[in-house]
């Protein structure tokens, strides 16, 4: 049989990484930044394989992280994890035989566990509503609107078999438009589905709001020192609420999430330098005056001296 250059797909890309930040980069055509929660030296793997205007992917994160995401515009991403327990889109924490979707050109945040796996599939939207329209299918907006879906336990479980099958077995290049034309049907009967996610309860649009007003003032005042006390003046609400809000939406609490985030910003920079910057001018600027117990949470939190990080040249972002 003769293949013309149109019939053949690129091969399956596996990519290992051992930061956080840079396994975020490696996700082709998104756009990422991931912060490391639980302590330990971090692994992450993806299998990815992209057609023209379908790609899917198997991703997998040693340790639990805040993921700040953003897919291709005028898409839809669905993501199916292995195992929900401990997962949060947007802060609504996953259930059983629910997918996570999110339309492209928007951001979204991801919590995820350790050792978490997750199969992800993005499509071009005119792609899918064609298809749709082709098998007399009308889609349920609500797929670009709500972040979390239930799926009907069977179609979940043919589709995961379908992608499982697809990344862990091919090697070589593939027939485009037949594999578009399998994970299209495939999709199109989890879509049509009319299974709506449980509600939410009635204080997660108040706490939501009460974590993204801390994140927002924290990202617009990078070297700013935060305190309990400013945090509750800034988001007029008590310690309690303020406690509970993070816990919530986030999985930590507001002083765990101010000190990973420095950590992590810290890690960020020390990829990022270049001579003579010194680990000490990085981490004072970040706040961390002690600089031997910066060293040592350093070292716990991504399992290397700070000093390691710095003579590590960080991999170049797409």
């Amino acid at each position: 049989m003769t293949f013309t250059h149109s019939d053949i797909a690129p091969k399956k890309c596996i990519q290992e990484a051992f930061d956080a930040d840079e396994h975020a980069q490696n996700l082709t055509r998104w756009q990422q930044q991931y912060d490391q929660l639980t302590p330990g030296r971090f692994y992450g793997r993806l299998d990815e394989i992209t057609l023209p205007a379908i790609q899917v992917f198997k991703e997998h994160t040693g340790q639990a992280l805040r993921q700040d995401c953003r897919v291709w515009d005028d898409s839809l991403w669905l993501g199916i994890p292995s195992h929900p327990a401990g997962s949060r889109i947007n802060g609504q924490p996953l259930e059983a035989q629910e997918v996570m979707c999110r339309p492209g050109g928007r951001d979204f945040e991801l919590v995820t566990p350790e050792a978490f796996d997750i199969y992800g599939l993005v499509i071009r939207l005119p792609l899918l509503r064609a298809a749709a329209e082709r098998q007399g299918i009308t889609l349920d907006e609500q797929w670009t609107v709500t972040p979390r879906r239930h799926a009907n336990p069977a179609t979940l479980r043919a589709l995961i078999f379908l992608l499982d099958r697809l990344l862990s077995q091919q090697h070589g290049a593939i027939a485009e438009k037949l594999h578009q034309d399998i994970l299209l049907t495939g999709l199109l009967e989890l879509m049509d589905a009319q299974q709506p996610s449980g509600e939410l309860p009635p204080s997660y649009v108040h706490r939501k709001a009460v974590v993204d007003r801390v994140k927002q003032y924290v990202d617009e005042h990078l070297e700013a020192p935060m305190t309990m006390e400013a945090l509750c003046e800034l988001t007029h609400v008590s310690r309690r609420t303020l406690q509970y809000s993070f816990t919530t939406i986030l999985g930590i609490s507001p002083l765990q999430f101010l000190r990973l985030t420095r950590l992590n910003r810290v890690r960020r920079a020390l990829r990022a330098a270049e001579p003579p910057t010194t680990v000490t001018e990085i981490a004072t600027y970040w706040g961390f005056w002690h600089l031997g117990q910066f060293a040592h949470d350093y070292k716990q939190q991504f399992g290397e001296c700070p000093s390691q990080t710095l003579h590590t040249p960080a991999v170049a972002l797409r």
